[in-house]
């Protein structure tokens, strides 16, 4: 969920988690594992995460404005989220700092959360140079042949018009009196070189020799030389490398809405555009785009045509973006109406810049409706492929779209995909997609229908599974051995993990500790912790020795991550104001038209901080700022917490 309203985040007391009533005996021996993991909690707002690349887009539940019904009568976002998920749910709930937190309000406005790419070479991107690239003439010239350098500029214009049609006469004639026979033969040639769909004939006139030049084949010929002259037209300059690069700011939109529209003004695919990073849609953004064989000109014509987009600092190279190549994103994030003294913000912030914060999956991993996509993953580990179908499919609590509510009981009424089709005027959504599937292949088989979703869908699912565990077990970690290396923790040395020893753990940082994500391919930490990995997954019906699945898109190699992350460039200004719609960042849109720096009250009504800092990519901004305010981050406890805030 991307564009819903600002939240309030007050501080709440802890609470333990509890299994649901109607949970299933297999979900409550797995609420009985977590429970050793879970611990104190408490709320706040999640986004969208600008850094990680594998941004799901949950079951067909994109939009987090008032949901319409058929019948015209809306959901509130709060009725919408009180089936949500709260952080304990998977598996945060644990904070490094010992500081008191204190309430604050995230996004605001859009104009509230800004990021700044940072490219691999270590360049924070910035939007400050509107201008197109000059170079040489871009449509390459043919050679002109040498006979046809003694024809005049006027013969040279006549010959054109004639080639398309201009030329009211019906041949153009070249007076060649005294030339030999083998230089009329090779004018002959040149001609009809320079000017495709011309032939050429000698005749006397009046006692005088000349080339007649005229149309062969009439209206034939002319689309001959249209269609041969339209490549050379508008073909690629050699010298120039294929992708043009270009700074993308953008406002209130993410990046694959943002490609989608400059497709569409472009006329071409989406799938010519490149990136490194999916970022925001409730911020404000700037990151590098690649574009194949579109020119900076096209491009640059774009910024009087689009509302709250700006392109610029165009170049031209041979290579397209790949996802994840970028090294990082700053951000810089405003908490408005903010009630923690001077003293709180100040310890709050020289921990965050010391000891960072714990390097979870933040809330947008598991979906923001009633099924969380780490069920579904779960259920595609287990190979039980019935109950993939029916997590996706099945009504659920909460509020959704009208159309996917229809859908959903048409499929538990008839368990018929093509009536459930029916009632979906998206069909690209995930429900969609399976949907086509069943009704092509038949629900004997599941797997070849599910296999219609994209596969960084599909695979999205099995990661949320893994984030869950990790999460869980990081928390457990922490709970157990606090922030110092241990015997039995994971450390990286040349990419491959190592067991610490005793002596080891005493010269070793919290920072360079890493938890594994269960898979096939990594080892776990000889501690207790570590066989929490096994109880976990063996409450979860699966075998950590065995992690290989019978479709080899869902087996799972497995990863390490830090427990910690610790961000550069932190630093921080508190900020008086009076007006609530008064803009707080300075952008780089506002630089270019030379817009004045916002000028800050020394006293006023409300107070914001104003935080600057930079994070590896896979890192989630929401969890530092949850390590700032000891915030919950969750829309649903961030939803609750801001109708009594409001209220």
């Amino acid at each position: 969920m991307e564009d819903q309203e600002a939240l309030a985040m007050p501080v709440q007391t802890g609470e333990k988690r509890t299994c649901p009533e109607e949970a299933s005996d297999h979900d409550a021996k797995r609420a009985r594992v977590e429970d050793k993991a879970n611990g104190s909690h408490a709320a706040k707002q999640a986004e969208e995460d600008p850094e990680d690349p594998e941004e799901l887009v949950e079951q067909g539940s994109e939009d987090a404005e008032a949901v319409q019904n058929e019948d015209g009568e809306g959901e509130s976002f709060a009725d919408m989220m009180k089936s949500g998920l709260s952080e304990v749910d998977v598996g945060i709930y644990k904070f490094v700092s010992d500081h008191k937190g204190f309430s604050g309000i995230l996004k605001e406005r859009y104009s509230d959360f800004v990021v700044h790419e940072i490219s691999k070479e270590g360049k924070t991107l910035r939007l400050d140079d509107l201008t197109v690239p000059v170079e040489r003439e871009e449509v390459p010239v043919e050679a002109e042949p040498a006979e046809c350098q003694t024809l005049t500029e006027e013969q040279k214009q006549q010959l054109t018009d004639l080639q398309l049609f201009k030329n009211k006469e019906a041949n153009v004639a070249i007076e060649v009196e005294e030339d030999s026979k083998e230089k009329r033969t090779l004018l002959h040639k040149a001609v009809k070189t320079l000017y495709p769909g011309l032939e050429t004939k000698t005749e006397e006139r009046e006692g005088k020799k000349f080339i007649v030049a005229y149309h062969a084949a009439g209206k034939k010929a002319l689309a001959e030389v249209r269609t041969s002259a339209a490549p050379r037209k508008h073909s690629w300059p050699k010298n120039r490398g294929s992708f043009c690069h270009f700074v993308l700011y953008k406002e209130n939109k993410d990046t694959m809405d943002a490609i989608n529209v400059l497709s569409k003004f472009l006329r071409v695919r989406p799938n010519v555009f490149s990136y490194m990073g999916t970022k925001d849609k409730r911020a404000i953004t700037v990151q590098e785009i690649a574009v194949l064989k579109i020119s900076a000109e096209r491009l640059a014509h774009l910024n009087k045509c689009l509302m709250n987009f700006k392109l610029g600092n165009f170049s031209y190279k041979k290579h397209p973006l790949k996802l994840g190549e970028l090294q990082g994103n700053h951000f810089t994030v405003v908490l408005r109406n903010i009630s923690g003294s001077d003293e709180q913000v100040e310890q709050a912030m020289t921990s965050l810049r010391e000891t960072g914060f714990i390097n979870y999956y933040g809330m947008q991993r598991f979906g923001t409706t009633a099924v969380p996509t780490h069920q579904v993953g779960r259920a595609i580990l287990q190979n039980n492929w019935a109950e993939v179908m029916d997590l996706i499919l099945k009504p659920r609590p909460g509020a959704e779209k009208g159309y996917l509510v229809k859908c959903r009981e048409e499929w538990a009424r008839t368990q018929d995909p093509e009536a459930a089709l029916k009632k979906l005027p998206v069909k690209r959504c995930v429900e969609g997609q399976l949907l086509r599937g069943l009704s092509k292949y038949g629900k004997n088989n599941i797997i070849t229908a599910f296999a219609l979703i994209p596969r960084n869908n599909r695979l999205m699912y099995i990661h949320s599974y893994q984030s869950f565990v990790w999460n869980t077990m990081v928390s457990r970690r922490v709970e157990a051995y606090g922030l110092k290396a241990v015997e039995g923790d994971l450390i990286l040395k040349g990419g491959t993990a190592h067991v610490l020893s005793a002596d080891e753990a005493e010269e070793q940082s919290i920072h360079e500790v890493v938890m594994p994500l269960p898979g096939f391919d990594v080892i776990y930490p000889t501690h207790e912790v570590g066989k929490g990995y096994k109880e976990l997954l063996a409450a979860d019906d699966l075998d950590i020795n065995n992690m290989r699945h019978k479709v080899r898109d869902y087996s799972l190699a497995g990863a390490y991550r830090r427990v910690l992350t610790r961000p550069s460039d932190v630093s921080w200004e508190l900020i008086n104001y009076d007006d609530p719609k008064v803009p707080l960042v300075y952008t780089d849109v506002d630089k270019l038209e030379g817009k004045s720096h916002p000028v800050y009250l020394t006293e006023g009504k409300y107070r914001a901080l104003k935080m600057e800092f930079s994070l590896p990519p896979s890192t989630y901004a929401t969890m530092a700022i949850r390590e700032v305010l000891k915030m919950d981050t969750s829309i649903k406890n961030q939803t609750q917490l801001n109708t009594v805030w409001l209220n």
